[in-house]
């Protein structure tokens, strides 16, 4: 089993590793040069800063059954073609049920934030936030270790 992630801005990484150690899975860190890991666990793979860098490379990656921790729905819609299992930091597994309308939800954000109209402010994340993200992964990592 392998965890892949998208660790430039992500706020579970300690939580993944955590589970990834209950389940003896591979974790791929994927960040671009402006950010550093070190967690003696992970593997990290460092691409140039650049716009899509690190998605790209994850995207490249990714293996049908592995589990992809992301919040970009692109990366998430790519993981999915490939037969992957990707969630978002919060504990939501993408599937071919909601990615589509998560798209297009982000496509009318982006038509607003172009217009000039800004969206509400994101709250600040909480220790439930966090075991609500580990739960999920673990039950995720349970249904893959499934497929092996």
């Amino acid at each position: 089993m392998r965890i892949l992630v998208d660790a430039d801005a992500c706020p579970v990484k300690r939580e993944i590793v955590e589970v990834a150690k209950e389940f003896t899975a591979d974790v791929i860190m994927f960040i671009d040069t402006s950010h550093e890991i070190n967690d003696g666990y992970s593997q990290v793979v460092t691409v140039d800063k650049g716009r899509d860098s690190v998605d790209i490379a994850l995207a490249n990656r990714v293996c049908k059954n592995d589990i992809v921790v992301t919040q970009d729905y692109g990366v998430a819609t790519m993981a999915l073609a490939k037969g992957a299992f990707p969630i978002n930091q919060n504990g939501m597994v993408y599937n071919e049920n909601n990615i589509d309308r998560l798209l297009f939800e982000r496509h009318l954000s982006q038509e607003l934030r172009r217009s000039g109209k800004r969206g509400s402010k994101t709250k600040k994340r909480s220790k439930e936030d966090n075991d609500k993200f580990r739960n999920a992964i673990r039950e995720l990592a349970k249904e893959t270790a499934t497929y092996e």
